[in-house]
């Protein structure tokens, strides 16, 4: 490369009246030219024995990833606290790359396949995961986050955010797992030990609930939020400070619902916890699915809103599988959802994430389709009511 020529070749000259070696020994008594000269024959000694044994670590793969890279595939918003949740006195992440994670990424931003290994050896593929969220275009700001709302083309979040399926014409059964990221083994056995097929639900006080999304939505599983509501018992029985209630005013069940909703972004509709009294009065049901309706989501019950419609993409479970917590109560709820879906065409099941749950229900999903049935996500059993 070019270098600096130099202008003033008599100046670079040894002065008169100092000799060679007297030049030398004044320059290596600088401190400078010293440490310079220093850090040179360090450089040369450690080329030296490279060259001499080889690079110790050449055989081993190098990883370079340009922060380009990072930004569009960084853990997502919401990953640090999830696992903070897990690990309590993880590593410390910085904000540098948190930042980054908070970016939103077009649909299709995630592809490629996994293969999914079950308890016992059993192996399944899982389709593309789910693009993360928030798809742009499908939020506005809320009181808490951000809110879902229909895009400019119509495209609807519950259209967005569910599962794909194709049937295939079998009997179609479906499975909620609810109460999902208070306990992080549970909610991380559910999201990585069950087909994607199966629909995950979320309690909206969850800690890093971003996080968890997520991980759900990238392992190929769509999404539910849970909406609190009051039951007959209140306030023995109590959800929380933001429980929708029966007799409130149209205008505070859809604030309280919309503090729900800014919770996250990602799910598809919304599924109740608890609330018998609520779905019984007619004015909260019609605040409550309006709001829906307005922001293009669907609702999915657990059964005991059955009768209510609403004008939006509804579901309603047949069965709760795991009312008794025993292996054969569960199984026998499981087996009587196919005698639903045998008879109707399609039974939807809801159940909780309790360990024993969890165990029969992952077992179950690996021969449920060999006996003749679709295993689905609860999105394909949803119609407008």
């Amino acid at each position: 490369m070019f270098s600096k020529r130099n202008l003033n070749p008599v100046a670079a000259a040894p002065t008169p009246g100092f000799d060679a070696a007297e030049l030398l020994g004044r320059a290596i008594a600088n401190p400078y030219v010293g440490a310079g000269a220093a850090a040179a024959l360090f450089l040369a000694t450690g080329l030296g024995v490279i060259a001499l044994l080889g690079d110790p670590h050449a055989g081993n793969p190098t990883v370079r990833i340009s922060l380009a890279k990072v930004a569009s595939m960084a853990a997502p918003p919401g990953w640090r606290e999830a696992l903070a949740a897990e690990q309590p006195g993880g590593p410390t992440v910085t904000e540098d790359i948190y930042r980054l994670s908070e970016e939103p990424i077009a649909a299709g931003a995630y592809s490629g396949e996994a293969t999914i290994t079950m308890p016992g050896g059993h192996t399944f593929k899982t389709a593309d995961p789910l693009p993360q969220a928030p798809i742009a275009g499908m939020t506005t700001q809320g009181p808490g986050g951000l809110l879902p709302i229909i895009a400019p083309d119509g495209r609807t979040p519950s259209q967005a955010y569910s599962r794909p399926f194709t049937s295939n014409g079998r009997p179609k059964v479906a499975l909620v797992i609810g109460g999902l990221g208070l306990n992080a083994t549970a909610t991380r056995q559910a999201i990585e030990q069950l087909p994607p097929e199966v629909t995950l639900s979320f309690v909206p006080y969850a800690e890093g609930l971003q996080g968890w999304i997520d991980l759900a939505r990238a392992n190929g599983h769509e999404v539910l939020l849970e909406a609190p509501m009051e039951p007959v018992d209140y306030p023995q029985n109590d959800p929380g400070p933001y429980t929708l209630m029966a007799n409130a005013q149209g205008p505070e069940t859809v604030k309280k619902l919309e503090w729900l909703l800014s919770r996250a972004t990602g799910y598809f509709g919304v599924t109740n916890y608890l609330g018998s009294r609520f779905v019984g009065s007619d004015g909260a049901m019609s605040a409550f699915s309006g709001a829906l309706k307005g922001r293009g989501l669907a609702f999915i019950d657990d059964g005991s809103a059955a009768k209510r419609g609403g004008g939006l993409p509804r579901a309603s479970a047949d069965r709760i599988i795991d009312d008794q917590l025993s292996k054969d109560s569960i199984d026998q709820q499981l087996l009587a959802l196919e005698a639903g879906a045998l008879q109707h065409g399609q039974a939807l099941g809801s159940g909780f994430a309790y360990p024993v749950t969890l165990a029969q229900v992952a077992a179950w999903t690996q021969s449920v389709e060999s006996r003749g049935y679709q295993l689905a996500p609860a999105s394909a059993l949803t119609v407008r009511r």
